[in-house]
């Protein structure tokens, strides 16, 4: 994903809307800055997964299993719930299984579906990481109030509840 690192400023999105007089410079600017920051989030929560051999998608795969009451799941609903295709899915869950984070559970019914289980290593990734997960967390959101953090969610909610206007 292609990420801007130079956001415009007023004077270019005042060039912008002469051209396009649809554009709202002040809403163009609000999305643009949610874009950055997210994007820019999501980069520093690699580089610190990074530091324990994660990315993103093989962390969340760990913690939806960790969530689940035996700690297995199927591809599929993996997929489902991390947002992802069943291919994604596959490569992620391959990587941890080389790496005894997850196995492969054969369906003893129907052997042609497995299912995805965490590891004892797989857990012991996750309780390596999660403590300093917290911490930091803690420490980016300490900046905010808990009534700012309630109004941000409920600003944020409010745009993915509208997110179909790019449908």
């Amino acid at each position: 994903m292609l990420k801007l690192k130079d956001l415009p400023d007023s004077k270019i999105l005042t060039k912008f809307a002469e051209r396009y007089p649809e554009a709202n410079i002040d809403g163009v600017m609000h999305f643009l800055t949610l874009l950055r920051v997210g994007s820019d989030l999501s980069d520093v929560l690699d580089n610190f997964l990074g530091q324990y051999g994660l990315l993103q998608g093989r962390w969340w795969v760990l913690i939806l299993l960790m969530r689940e009451q035996d700690l297995t799941s199927t591809p599929s609903s993996l997929a489902e719930k991390a947002g992802v295709s069943r291919a994604t899915m596959t490569g992620l869950i391959d990587g941890l299984d080389k790496e005894g984070l997850v196995i492969r559970v054969t369906n003893v019914e129907d052997r042609r579906k497995f299912h995805i289980k965490l590891t004892a290593l797989g857990q012991s990734k996750l309780d390596e990481v999660m403590p300093e997960y917290y911490r930091r967390v803690d420490r980016l959101m300490s900046i905010l109030s808990p009534e700012e953090g309630d109004v941000l969610t409920s600003m944020l909610i409010k745009l993915q509840n509208n997110r179909d206007v790019f449908k």
